[in-house]
């Protein structure tokens, strides 16, 4: 798309992905024959095409940021504390010293936001058109499903965020909106995702698409952040939780992996325990994951050099219960690999990097050198575990509570949890969390609704305003969010800065 000569607007103008239409044609005078919002939604294959336009978005969290050696999805980490790595921006988030300017807030920002547009055109324009009610509903599902979710992210990093719910164009009235508070956001999160569960999506989707177990799945995952901080809604909404993953769990739609490494192959994409994942097909779009975790200076891959942008430090690995198989060599870690082109020369990496986003046909010693592994958005043990921490909280330990995360602890080669108070269940659950889901873009948004962070030494949890963690930080205030993107601000006068940023 071309680049229009006037004044940068980075949020709100509709970026609708329909071929042809360019910042040019947008604003030419009256053409009949152009293609429009207004006069573009007249077929079925129109609308699908127009929900298709919401889908690559997800693919954010493993986009880079235009940095050597920085990706969406690592920095989300990095202030968590569990992690080293070998790129110096990635080090200021590790050491909470990051500037508001940094690329990495602007792009999820910018392409949640046109996520948010593409949907809310959607959304508005769909109803009109002649097809299938049935699809049509369906349709609209997906698109209300997608929008939540964007919005889930972006009220999570940013906090009061623009509340944009309608197609913006330039004579808009709320073309430069104020940040809406944080329960108006998720308002519109949980209206949209009890739409998207009423409009007949399909159980389970293996192509990548939302499925009625994602819709159900995401409700849970919010209601939780919403029982716990900045929102404190308590036991209601941790009752929510619970019986929404109940409903997941009961459902049977998903099945535990028999292999860890199911989790990072080409034939296990969207199976299984997979619930929604960013997809990637060679030809088509590509990841850079492989690369970005192989250590750097590392003779180990087909895809050339490595950035070791995110190391597990080893204060992590070393809280895992003894003999708990995710720990084990070449299951969720590894610390060396067979040397490209001279395979009985072993390269050790001096400490770990992440086996489990590994992408053995890409880089290994036949690797084709496409890199094509998914991005997890959700996997049924975050949904397992959301069900054991929620039900704790309403009854405390329930038999259901412990078979369920006993799944996991089984998989992982450990002795089942059994005769826990309230307060130690809750801490192992926690502790399954960071292990079982470790850097899939789950701890940083624990740390933000428990205020309670992981302390790697003793494996107990520790308020985080008082805790010094192992990369030697403190938690403030300030790192609870990131800041409102710089460029944001200077187009839109009306949005404030995030607090100590």
């Amino acid at each position: 798309m071309k680049k229009c000569k006037m004044r940068r607007i980075n949020l709100y103008f509709v970026l609708l992905f329909i071929g042809g239409i360019g910042c040019k044609k947008m604003l030419e005078e009256s053409n009949p024959s152009a293609i429009t919002i207004e006069n573009y939604f007249q077929t079925a294959s129109q609308a699908e095409a127009s929900i298709n336009g919401i889908y690559p978005m997800l693919q954010t969290f493993a986009n880079t940021t235009g940095r050597a050696g920085e990706m969406v999805w690592a920095s989300i980490e990095m202030p968590v504390g569990h992690s080293n790595t070998q790129i110096v921006y990635n080090s200021d988030l590790i050491n909470h010293r990051s500037a508001s300017f940094d690329p990495v807030f602007r792009i999820l920002w910018q392409a949640f936001y046109k996520g948010i547009a593409n949907a809310n055109v959607a959304i508005e324009r769909i109803p009109m058109v002649e097809m299938s009610e049935i699809r049509k509903k369906s349709l609209l599902g997906e698109a209300r499903f997608l929008r939540a979710f964007y919005y889930y992210y972006l009220v999570r990093l940013y906090g009061d965020i623009p509340l944009i719910a309608e197609t913006i164009t330039f004579s808009s009235f709320n073309l430069y909106p104020e940040r809406s508070p944080i329960e108006k956001i998720y308002d519109l999160i949980i209206t949209d995702l009890k739409e998207a569960e009423m409009s007949g999506l399909p159980p389970v989707d293996r192509t990548g698409r939302v499925s009625l177990g994602a819709v159900k799945s995401l409700l849970a995952s919010v209601y939780l952040t919403m029982a716990g901080h900045p929102l404190n809604k308590g036991a209601e909404f941790f009752k929510l939780a619970a019986d929404k993953a109940e409903e997941v769990i009961d459902s049977n739609w998903y099945n535990l992996f028999t292999d860890y490494k199911h989790l990072h192959d080409r034939a296990h994409k969207n199976q299984e325990e997979f619930i929604l994942q960013a997809q990637y097909l060679a030809g088509v779009q590509s990841s850079n994951i492989t690369q970005y975790i192989t250590p750097a200076g590392k003779n180990i891959s087909s895809l050339g050099r490595g950035w070791g942008s995110i190391i597990p430090r080893n204060e992590f690995l070393e809280s895992y219960e003894t003999n708990d198989k995710r720990a084990k060599e070449g299951q969720f870690y590894f610390t060396k690999y067979s040397q490209w082109g001279n395979p009985t020369i072993i390269e050790e990496f001096g400490g770990f990097a992440l086996y489990k986003f590994w992408l053995e046909e890409a880089a290994g010693p036949n690797g084709d050198v496409v890199e094509d592994q998914n991005w997890t958005l959700l996997r049924l043990p975050e949904v397992i575990l959301i069900y054991a921490e929620a039900s704790n909280e309403v009854n405390g330990p329930t038999q259901k509570a412990y078979q369920q995360i006993n799944l996991i602890r089984s998989r992982a080669e450990l002795s089942p949890l059994e005769d826990l108070t309230k307060d130690e269940f809750r801490e192992a659950i926690w502790r399954e969390r960071y292990h079982e889901l470790s850097f899939e873009n789950k701890a940083y948004f624990d740390i933000q609704r428990t205020h309670m962070a992981f302390n790697l030494g003793n494996r107990k949890f520790e308020d985080i305003f008082s805790f010094e963690n192992e990369s030697g930080v403190t938690f403030n205030q300030q790192y609870l969010l990131w800041p409102i993107p710089q460029s944001e601000i200077d187009a839109n006068s009306k949005l404030s800065q995030n607090l100590g940023w």
